[in-house]
């Protein structure tokens, strides 16, 4: 049986509507916990798939969280192989940090519903699915990070230049949440609450919001994902 092994950070944030993607293609799902977990003893070639999912720290804080040293790790082993990676916000930070890329504090927090802007390349690529005819994007991020030289742009915001991006064969990195489902929205409105309050926004708007755009995301996400696991080699 084929294994994705996904590190999570928070329990509200993990692999949401590509975890149905990956079973139907036969894999078994592994969580490991970052800083429970350890991360250190994950062999990087043996999982067919690899996935950093979000969570609210920074890549630069590393002193004070030192499991992301070793995510970062990871992400650069699992990239020096050509294996397969996924990178869904912070964890998309890991892999352009382990590119050799900054990572920052974007210029405001992008937390709510927008709609992608897909490059040329992007539309030539599964993230076609996730254009603004066919989907809104839900997003929940501070930091952004630059773009490797070698990378693809695949989405930007006009929020977010870097949204998402390929880098060679086998990795793929989302700053947005295409992964979301809906029904679980009240996880992420008590679990980001003091976050919420900090910025001014309600609770009640992006309930609203998601109510009206998650169903279109649940299923072009899954199909954005399944078809970019599809082009993976068995």
């Amino acid at each position: 049986m084929k294994t994705a092994v996904a590190v999570q950070h928070v329990g509200f944030e993990d692999l949401g509507t590509f975890a149905a993607a990956l079973a139907e293609r036969g894999f078994e799902i592994k969580y490991v916990e970052a800083g429970a977990g350890d991360l250190a003893a994950i062999d990087t070639a043996k999982p067919d798939l690899l996935v950093l999912l979000g969570g609210p720290i920074g890549v630069y804080d590393d002193a004070e969280y030192p499991f992301v040293r070793d995510e970062i790790r990871l992400a650069e082993q699992r990239m020096k192989r050509d294996l397969p990676i996924l990178g869904i916000c912070l964890g998309a930070q890991m892999m352009a940090r382990a590119l050799g890329s900054r990572v920052y504090p974007g210029p405001r927090k992008e937390i709510g519903w927008n709609p992608l802007i897909v490059t040329e390349a992007g539309m030539k690529s599964p993230v076609r699915h996730l254009a603004p005819e066919r989907t809104s994007m839900f997003h929940w991020h501070g930091d952004t990070f630059d773009l490797s030289r070698d990378a693809t742009l695949l989405a930007s915001t006009d929020a977010c230049e870097n949204q998402i991006f390929s880098w060679g064969r086998n990795a793929l990195a989302f700053q947005c949440h295409p992964e979301l489902i809906g029904a679980r929205i009240e996880r992420w409105l008590v679990g980001h609450a003091c976050e919420l309050g900090v910025n001014g926004i309600r609770p009640s708007a992006l309930r609203e919001e998601t109510r009206e755009h998650s169903a279109k995301l649940e299923a072009n996400g899954k199909a954005c994902f399944a078809e970019w696991l599809a082009q993976r080699p068995d």
